[in-house]
């Protein structure tokens, strides 16, 4: 495999302490290089190691990885482990309790926004309200298999909602609460889950009240029934559990027959629940990402190799060790925190902090004196927070004492800038940086650094994780060798790569493999230096990367479309210094219709409502008319010009209308609205 020089990599690179690598996990490059080499080779060797820190009720028959990624050669599939039979609740609750003595080791330390409003869970105290709540999930008819939407805001009970359908086999798919409602309603259709699992609480801007919920439900619902005739009539959300928190009963709308209150359930509910035993390709969770088309892909990962796989990840990538406190700043309800604050810290044992709060509230040091009060030694966090919080300067990092070893970063390519001030202010040049590349339908980290084996290069995700073997391709799907730049994909699966698109097979092949058959295609453009290093260099396909949240051009294209007054709509990205892409809209009107801030604030607003705060369109521009070829397909690659005032447009000759081009110069926004 010809993917790391002999030959040490160049002088631009920086290197780990001495005493970190004393401790380390991975203390030295040619220990990555051996490791790697095994993994690639003898990957039952390899992570039958792993797998031997694991209680399995049964043992695995067969292959230990068996797939093809060839769709000329029959269905795609990846199995990890199969036949054998586990528990991923068990294994990171009681297991930890019982076996390791943990059980009164600090599992969370839980800060809310307001300072003073805390909460510590032992690991003991987290199994019982897991068990409670299985009891009671149980209790309403939830059994194995069945799908159950959790909207929740980032509290501990999040964490006993998953891990108790985790324990008796049921199929968790959470929803980021900052999602609107009819974002949420879509994912729960789709899923046809049987029970919703959410929280009530004052309106924030950040937050979403259950009687708004509610009310769309309802209405998508009625659209539904009225549009698939066969599948809504079979779909039913029969319960509802409402956990209320910081809010006033009389507040939040209550309908006996269908809503049950959380804290009534689960205070009569038994500390005892016996594990429900899982074969290793038995799904675990449902998460949903943004598809190029628009509509939301079902991501599916599977019980075994996503366990190994997060538990592998989070030791080698974070260096843990039992003395850590860690800290990962990222949502639940996107993949980072379902992979790095719930099921990979807890497969370790680890002490996590787990923060409901905003990163400048009360003031621009709430991280650092959180940081501070935890003593937190690994912390992980997006580039986005990173931009932010270094516009306010290096004073309110320094005026608190740091515990911090390792930094990490994670949702976007970080660029150089930001990379250099977290690692010399923040981690006061001491504090390797890992910048880790991955997705939801990955698990866990593909490409990255590891603490103190790897030179690090500013704004590079470096090299792969075990297991995982990247290639780069050209347009005819000829691989690259040497310095290159094309298409990234990997040339076989590892433990916790996706297993499909929920209820939609076809479509998991065709994102993933029919491009480039034999292998797993990304999505995004990747460059490899003169030293083997992997530079990340965003999504290929039409995706936007705002915040470090996926977003689908398509999609927003569609929720501008529906508002009476928009006849098309065109989105693309222009760079932000903080967020890393902004939306960019071009809008063109019905006949008759006049642009003005009334409509620009209505389409603000239906974008907000269908799909969530995080879409909402930074610039948005009147287009009379859209630049289009002669086969009436709109040039998105000039559109990405105007946006940027760029006036070099390269060949544009197969424009219907040049003057249109002109046109839009001239009416293009300078500021955001």
């Amino acid at each position: 495999i010809k993917m790391i020089p002999d030959k040490a990599p160049g002088e631009d690179v920086l290197h780990a302490s001495a005493d970190l690598k004393k401790q380390a996990h991975i203390p030295s490059f040619e220990k990555y290089k051996e490791l790697y080499t095994r993994s690639v080779e003898s990957p039952e060797e390899f992570w039958g190691d792993v797998a031997k820190d694991f209680f399995w009720k049964t043992k695995y028959t067969g292959k230990f990885l068996d797939y093809n990624f060839d769709v000329t050669k029959g269905e795609v599939f990846v199995k990890c482990m199969e036949g054998a039979t586990t528990n991923i609740c068990h294994n990171v609750l009681d297991r930890n309790v019982h076996e390791r003595k943990l059980g009164d080791k600090v599992a969370f330390y839980w800060e809310g926004n307001e300072p003073g409003d805390e909460k510590t869970v032992t690991y003991r105290e987290l199994l019982q309200q897991v068990c409670k709540f299985a009891n009671v999930l149980k209790s309403q008819g939830v059994k194995k298999g069945d799908r159950v939407s959790i909207y929740m805001p980032m509290v501990v009970e999040l964490v006993v909602a998953m891990l108790a359908c985790a324990r008796i086999g049921a199929v968790h798919s959470i929803v980021f609460a900052g999602f609107s409602a009819e974002s949420l309603c879509e994912r729960i259709m789709d899923s046809q889950c049987c029970i919703l699992i959410t929280a009530g609480r004052k309106k924030l801007d950040v937050i979403y009240s259950k009687c708004v919920i509610l009310e769309r439900l309802i209405l998508k619902l009625i659209s539904c029934i009225s549009i698939d005739c066969e599948r809504a009539p079979s779909f039913t959300v029969e319960k509802c559990i409402m956990l209320k928190h910081l809010t006033k009963e009389e507040e939040v709308p209550w309908n006996p027959e269908v809503d049950l209150c959380w804290h009534s359930l689960i205070g009569g509910a038994s500390e005892e629940c016996e594990p429900v035993w899982c074969d290793s390709e038995d799904p675990l969770f449902i998460l949903y990402t943004s598809g190029s088309t628009g509509k939301p892909k079902g991501v599916l990962h599977t019980v075994s190799g996503y366990m190994l796989y997060t538990a592998a990840t989070f030791k080698m990538v974070f260096d843990y060790h039992s003395d850590d406190v860690y800290w990962c700043t990222a949502d639940i309800g996107w993949i980072t925190g379902h992979s790095y604050i719930t099921y990979g810290p807890l497969a370790n044992g680890a002490t996590s902090v787990l923060f409901e709060g905003l990163p400048t509230y009360p003031d621009v040091s709430r991280m650092w004196e959180i940081v501070d009060k935890y003593h937190v030694s690994k912390f992980y966090t997006a580039p986005t927070a990173i931009r932010l919080l270094m516009k306010y300067g290096s004073e309110p990092v320094q005026k608190y004492r740091t515990s911090l070893k390792i930094l990490g970063t994670v949702g976007e390519p970080i660029n150089p800038e930001a990379w250099q001030w977290y690692y010399s202010v923040v981690g006061e040049k001491r504090c390797p940086v890992v910048d880790t590349f991955w997705q939801t339908e990955t698990g866990g980290h593909v490409l990255t650094p590891l603490p103190a084996a790897t030179p690090m290069k500013p704004g590079s995700a470096t090299f792969p994780f075990f297991g995982v073997v990247p290639a780069i391709l050209n347009e005819s799907g000829e691989e690259l060798e040497g310095p290159s730049e094309g298409y990234l994909v990997f040339k076989q699966p590892w433990p916790g790569v996706m297993r499909t698109v929920y209820g939609n097979h076809e479509r998991f092949e065709t994102t993933y493999f029919k491009k480039f058959p034999g292998y797993y295609v990304t999505g995004d453009g990747c460059r490899r230096d003169k030293d083997g290093y992997y530079w990340i260099t965003g999504r290929i396909d039409d995706m936007l990367n705002v915040s470090g949240h996926l977003l689908s051009t398509a999609e927003v294209e569609s929720a501008l479309v529906e508002h009476e007054s928009v006849a098309e709509a065109a989105v693309v990205g222009r760079p932000h210094p903080v967020k890393g892409e902004s939306l960019y809209c071009f809008v063109t009107l019905n006949d008759g219709i006049n642009y003005n801030q009334k409509l620009e604030a209505e389409l603000k607003k239906q974008v907000r409502e269908k799909i969530g705060a995080i879409a909402t369109p930074d610039y948005i521009q009147n287009a009379p008319s859209l630049p289009k070829t002669r086969s009436g397909k709109i040039m998105r690659r000039v559109l990405r010009k105007i946006a940027c005032n760029e006036q070099d447009l390269g060949d544009v000759s197969t424009l219907a209308d040049s003057s249109v081009v002109e046109q839009l110069f001239e009416n293009r926004c300078c500021t955001a609205v």
